[in-house]
């Protein structure tokens, strides 16, 4: 594994741990954030152990089309991946414009 590749991992293993004890706490918000965070940088660690040219990019659609390009399958669903990228930036800033149709709570949180 490339040293680029098991940093990238580690800095996803702390967003999903971090993700679990906000939940844990009811700040759904961040937890959201944080799982968004942890999924990108799963998959650009595959990304970038493999060699695949991406560009600078927050959506899971994007990187996740771009794993599969190269005929690899990661457990993520299509309806996973739009809803990862609809809470990005509602989960970072309150832009009113930009809110999702729910309430970040426990059962969206996990």
């Amino acid at each position: 594994m490339k040293d680029d590749t098991r940093l990238w991992l580690k800095y996803a293993d702390e967003n999903l741990k971090s993700a679990k004890v906000l939940k844990d706490n009811s700040l759904f918000n961040p937890c959201l954030q944080n799982i968004q965070q942890a999924v990108e940088k799963f998959l650009k660690a595959v990304i970038i152990e493999y060699g695949f040219e991406f560009r600078k990019t927050h959506s899971i659609n994007e990187l996740n089309a771009i794993i599969a390009s190269h005929g690899i399958t990661v457990d993520l669903q299509k309806e996973e991946c739009h809803f990862l990228d609809s809470v990005y930036l509602p989960s970072k800033y309150p832009i009113s414009s930009a809110l999702p149709d729910f309430e970040p709570d426990e059962a969206i949180s996990k």
